[in-house]
Order: structure tokens, then sequence, then C-alpha cells
């Protein structure tokens, strides 16, 4: 720094008509700027002119302009025995400590590199973690979630590290998984910076998209979650079933007696997860996807064990349903969907296309048009328009008709491919 003579310093500097030219001169440090030129103030006050005068002992000028060559304030500082580093270590001394942000820049980026370390070596050869986590680094989410710090960026990645390792579980429920791998029960909670984290690598895990306007923030967490063999709330989230086949497993066993009497049978999250029944495509064949849980009824007074096997959404499909639907569109099973031809039923099919690998079932243009000639009376069409993904012309014919044509009306006209 040099040596420094305080009382000298402060009354060539100290003044405070003269802070402009610190802060000035502090600013093209912070940015690395040579301290070389002039600094300009355009409408300086007549202290700020006085004072500047008297710095350099003449005669204030005319005029609201004022500038200060930076060469001959620093060779003055030096010259004067006020602080023999010049100008810039003055600076310093005035004001404290000056952090070059180009130099800050690069220890912060050596910091980050560093935080991210182990994480990028755990997801070596998943590419699908591995994308994800370019995608984290790149988009500058852990740098929010850690409020810019790189400790905490660290700290939070390699909590993040140990759930990847752990993934996928085997039917754990959330809050003990996240003891197990974290030792804190609602680390992963809803809400929690490595919550949010680890939920994006269970949805990068198992090749998840984040879910959209049309979907339940709440579902879509379970579904990722009972992806990768973690449950969270497993109980209350639900899929009604009628003729699926059942196999050795418990889940299997339960749908093995429901179908002997042919009696409907609701499966939970947890039991879809904990013990899923393995499909097989000759016993499966086609799977019928409604929406109503009245037409599922139906089907099993009117068809009973002779029944197709059918799956009930329940409107729009909870983290079971999807579950459920994922697991038999793995094996191979074709899945057929039908809903109310309203704009409800419109968005819930445009989420199973959207999810699914999903053929429409009598749920198209043509369909809709034979519903209306039948049953002209049915309700009108109400809420906001919007179009079928799977079939453009379904919309319009909509729009033109204007009638609600909800499935229990045409559930007469299901039955038959069902039996």
């Amino acid at each position: 720094m040099g040596r420094v003579d305080d009382e000298r310093l402060k009354r060539l500097l100290g003044e405070p008509e003269l802070a402009w030219v610190l802060d000035r001169v502090r600013r093209r440090i912070e940015l690395g700027q040579p301290l070389n030129g002039t600094i300009a103030r355009r409408a300086a006050t007549r202290a700020e002119r006085d004072a500047v005068a008297h710095l350099f002992g003449r005669a204030p000028r005319a005029g609201r302009g004022l500038n200060v060559s930076l060469g001959e304030l620093d060779a003055l500082l030096r010259r004067s025995g006020a602080h023999s580093g010049g100008l810039a270590a003055a600076v310093v001394t005035l004001t404290g400590r000056v952090t070059v942000r180009t130099e800050q820049a690069a220890h912060d980026a050596r910091a980050w590199a560093d935080a991210f370390r182990r994480i990028e070596a755990t997801v070596v050869g998943r590419p699908e973690l591995s994308s994800w986590v370019k995608h984290i680094r790149s988009s500058g989410l852990v740098k929010r979630l850690a409020g810019a710090e790189p400790v905490a960026g660290r700290q939070l990645l390699d909590a993040l590290a140990s759930v990847i390792v752990a993934l996928p579980s085997s039917g754990e429920s959330l809050s003990g998984f996240a003891a197990r791998v974290t030792g804190r029960a609602h680390a992963l909670d809803e809400g929690s910076p490595i919550g949010a984290l680890a939920l994006g690598a269970a949805r990068a895990l198992a090749g998840l998209a984040p879910p959209g306007a049309d979907e339940s923030p709440a579902e879509a967490r379970r579904e990722a979650w009972a992806a990768v063999g973690v449950l969270c709330d497993e109980l209350s989230s639900t899929v009604l079933t009628l003729g699926l086949p059942g196999d050795a497993s418990a889940t299997g066993r339960v749908l093995a007696a429901a179908g002997v009497s042919g009696e409907p049978v609701w499966l939970t999250l947890r039991q879809l997860v904990r013990s899923p029944p393995q499909w097989r495509e000759v016993d499966a064949g086609d799977v019928f996807v409604v929406e109503n849980p009245s037409v599922v009824a139906l089907a099993a007074d009117e068809l009973g064990a002779r029944c197709a096997p059918v799956v009930c959404t329940n409107g729009q499909p909870r983290a079971a349903a999807m579950v459920l639907l994922r697991s038999l569109a793995a094996a191979g099973v074709r899945l057929r969907h039908h809903g109310d031809f309203d704009w409800g039923g419109l968005t819930i099919g445009n989420l199973v296309h959207r999810r699914l690998s999903v053929e429409p079932w009598q749920f198209d243009r043509d369909a809709y048009l034979r519903a209306v000639a039948a049953h002209p009376h049915a309700g009108p069409l109400t809420g906001s328009p919007t179009s079928a993904n799977w079939d453009p012309e379904l919309g319009e014919a909509m729009r033109d008709a204007g009638r609600r044509i909800e499935e229990e009306l045409v559930a007469a006209e299901l039955l038959p491919e069902l039996g």
C-alpha cells in the first residue's frame, strides 16, 4: 500500500465535495479500467468547483462543467506525501477494499465449477441425468436456490448427488427416503431447494416432462416420485379399474380376485409402486380408458367378468392412473381412450394424449355427430372452447353443434366393444 499520511490524505480528498471523485475512481477500479484520462461532472456545484480548484491550487473556472485529470491527481498524491501508492491505493484507504469484478467473476466461476464437481461425476454414464445437470447449471437454477453463494451451492448439490445415487428406490415413503439419504425427514418436502432439484432429477430419470398448465402440480409431483419408486401421499391417489388381468404380485392377486366376480377395484398409488403387476401383452390385449366411474359401474353390471380391461381416470388422471397407464403402455398394451364430449373432456384428452401413447376410442368428430343426432336435447356446451389434438375437426364440430355429450349418454354404444 505504501506510506500514508492519513491527515494529509483526508485534507486533500476527504472533503464531501470530492466524494464524486472517489466514487468515479472506485467504479473504474471495480471494472478493471485504467486510471488515466479525465473524469467529468457536467453539472457541478459551486462548492465542488471550489474544492477541485483548491485541491490543485488553482483559481476556480467559470461554467458548471468540471474535469479532473486522474494522472495529475495521482502525481499530486505521490508528490505531496499523502499516499506513496498513488490514486488507486488512496481510494482504497479512504473508502475500503475494492473488488475487481472480473477477478471476482473468475473466482466465482472456479468456485461454482468446484460446487458441481461431485454431482457431475455422479451422473457420468447416465445421459438423461447428465443433460439435466447441464440444464440446471446453464439456467442458473442452482444459483438462485443457493442465493448465488458457491459454498451453499456446493452443499446443496452434494446432498442432491446423494439423492441421485439412491434412486430408484423400491417403494419407500418420501419422508423415509429423505431421512435415510439426507438425514432429514422433511428435506425433500415441496418448497425446499433440494426438494425442487430432486424432483427435477426424478423427472429426468423417469423421462417425464414438467407438468403443463392443464395438469395438477401435486399429482404430477406424486407421479414423478412414484416413477422412481418413492411414495408421496400414496394412499389418497387412486385409480378405478375393471377386468385387468392378475398375476402373482400382491396387487395382481387383488386384480385376479376382483376379476373372478367381475367387480371393479380401486388401486392405490402405494400398491402400484410397491407391488406392481407384471403385465403381459397376451394377457391384457387392449385396455380401454374412460373418464367416468359410472361407465365402469355400467360395464360391471352388464358384462361382469366378461368385460375387457378398463381403466377410469375419474376426471383428470391422478398420479395412480398415470403410473398404471404408463406401466401398461410400457408392456406393449394398446390404450384406447374415451371421455366426455365437452371442453373439460377435451382438455383431459389432450393431457392423456400428450403424456401417453393412446388411440381415440369412439372419441372423434364422427362419433360426436352421431351422439348429437341421437341426443338432440343434450345440454349446452359451457366454458372455454379448446381443440382436440388428436382430431382438430372434433373441436370445430362441437363449437358448431354447441351440445355437451356426457360419456354416460353414449355408454350403451361403448359396451359392445367391451364385451
